[in-house]
Order: structure tokens, then sequence, then C-alpha cells
């Protein structure tokens, strides 16, 4: 089911770190419904999943995901404090790479783009050429948490910074109809007192554990050799994570309210993810189920949009 024969449907898939992993839930349930999107778009996490499935390699990608355990996560960690960010991105961009592809944008099955932000003058770029693994380590560039990427001479850091969910790219790439997701509009935002994270045997031993809970799952190290002093008030001061994902989720929010009351799109999805922290990749079942949740509650609105406009 594509709806009118002529009418191109694009996907435009948000940023928001772990929880991207519901735009996974989200292409499976538009193709339970027989809903196959003509072209994609993708912001950070978006352009990830949304590369996998211009690519065809969706269906690897989900299982990847799912298999991803806390110390897995933990282990595709490349730590640097001395590239523009904590990560310096390249062991999970390698490990991702087979399931994203190393073909170039050009020769995809789906026409494909991904945002990303010039650091220097904060213009808005769109990555439609050259090699899909540059487009999305570039778009996923954090800032903080990932160090920027060089590509052409221009140091590019997360398209979230400037089109959180990018439907104005669909719309430019030939979309008539855009479903566009975004991570970042649930209420119940993470606790700025970062929670640690539990891991199970398998994972890890008990030596390894407080090293994952000190950098994994959102515990910085400041917060941890601090989390015994009290405040005043008898309150933990807020951990770095935490502050820091709290503050990108309000800016994108934000920033998605007004690129959206400007161009929305024609059908939006809004995951409620808000337990979900930015590092929790292992929680993909969880987010996966959310996504398949939300898109078949607006079923009807889909299927109306696509058949009676």
């Amino acid at each position: 089911m594509t709806g009118k024969s002529e009418l191109k449907i694009g996907l435009a898939l948000g940023s928001g770190a772990a929880r991207g992993w519901s735009h996974l839930g989200v292409i499976m349930a538009l193709q339970d419904m027989g809903i196959r999107p003509h072209i994609v778009s993708g912001c950070s996490i978006g352009a990830l999943v949304g590369a996998a499935y211009a690519c065809q390699r969706i269906d690897k990608l989900h299982e990847w995901a799912l298999s991803l355990s806390s110390w897995q996560v933990f282990n595709l960690m490349d730590f640097s404090l001395y590239r523009g960010g904590l990560l310096t991105g390249e062991k999970v961009f390698n490990a991702a790479e087979k399931y994203i592809g190393s073909d170039k944008i050009e020769q995809l099955a789906i026409p494909f783009g991904a945002v990303a932000t010039e650091l220097e003058s904060g213009k808005e770029i769109w990555l439609q050429k050259g090699k899909v693994r540059d487009a999305v380590r570039a778009s996923c560039a954090m800032p903080g948490l990932m160090a920027p990427y060089r590509l052409k001479d221009q140091w590019l850091v997360d398209g979230a910074v400037v089109n959180p969910v990018p439907v104005s790219l669909c719309r430019a790439m030939g979309a008539d109809m855009v479903i566009a997701v975004n991570l970042n509009n649930d209420k119940s935002r993470i606790a700025l007192t970062d929670h640690p994270l539990e891991l199970n045997e398998q994972d890890s031993n008990a030596n390894e554990q407080p090293f994952w809970r000190l950098l994994g799952g959102g515990k910085d190290f400041l917060n941890s050799m601090l989390s015994n002093l009290k405040q005043p008030n008898n309150t933990r001061s807020p951990g770095m994570i935490g502050v820091m994902s709290t503050s990108i989720n309000i800016m994108q929010e934000r920033l998605t309210r007004t690129r959206m009351a400007g161009d929305p799109p024609d059908i939006l999805l809004s995951p409620k993810l808000g337990d979900i922290g930015i590092m929790d990749f292992h929680r993909a079942e969880e987010a996966i189920a959310e996504g398949k949740r939300v898109t078949e509650l607006m079923r009807p609105q889909i299927e109306e949009e696509l058949f009676y406009r």
C-alpha cells in the first residue's frame, strides 16, 4: 500500500541518541501497514537508521540493536578528551558500517539525505552525496559527547543543532507527503540526577561494574566522586551528563517546534521516550516497541493522508 501512485512518501527521522531505536519500530509498523517510504532524511541517530533503511539493511540493524547489552555499548566507546568530544566515535561507526554500508549516497536504493551543522558558521548542511558513513558520522556528532567530524574542509557537528527533525530536507528531496518522527517531545524528561545502569553477570564481572557505572549510562566521573556529598538542602547536584542531555533536549524540543511551525509534516509521530537516557542504547527493545505503538495509534490519520488528500 503506497497510496496514490504518483504520491512520493517521505520519512523524516529526528535526533535523540539512544531514543532513536524507536525509529526502527516506526519503520516496521509502517511496513506492516504496507507503507514503504520512497525518500528518507535523517538527523543524528535518525541519519543512522535512515541510512540503513535506504541501503535496505534495516533488518540487520534491528538485529544488532536488540543484541546490544550495556557492556557491549560501553566497549564501543573510544574515550578521548582531546578531540572536541568525550568520544572519538570511530569505534562505534566502524561497527555500524556493516549496517549502513560503505557505498556512496548516490548509489543507495532509496534517496537519502542527512543533516549536519557547520561548526564555524552554524550553517545547516544537507549531505546528499559522498560516502554514507561520512554523512552519518557527521550528523551524529553530538556537541560535547562525540568529536566533530571533518568533511571537505569543514568541521561538522550534529544536525540537531539546527534542524532536529529534517522535514524541510525531505520535501526538498521531492516528498509529496512527509511522515516525521520527533523523539524529544516527551514532557517526562530524564531526572537531572542520573541513575547508574545495572549490569548483569554476562555483561561484566563484579570488578568492572563500578567502572561502567562511572562512565556508561550517564553517571559521570565528577558526580560519582561526589556522590556522598550533599547540598545544604540535602539534595545532590545534577550530574554533568544529565545536565547536558536535558539541556540538549530542551533546545531540540523548542527548535523543532519552531521549524515545524514553518514547515509542518503531514503526519507527526511523537514516541514517549522520556525515561530513556541518551546513552541507553541497550534498551532497544523498549524504544522499538514504543515506535511501533505510536505508529499503530496513528494509523487512521496516516491512511487518511495517503488516500484522501
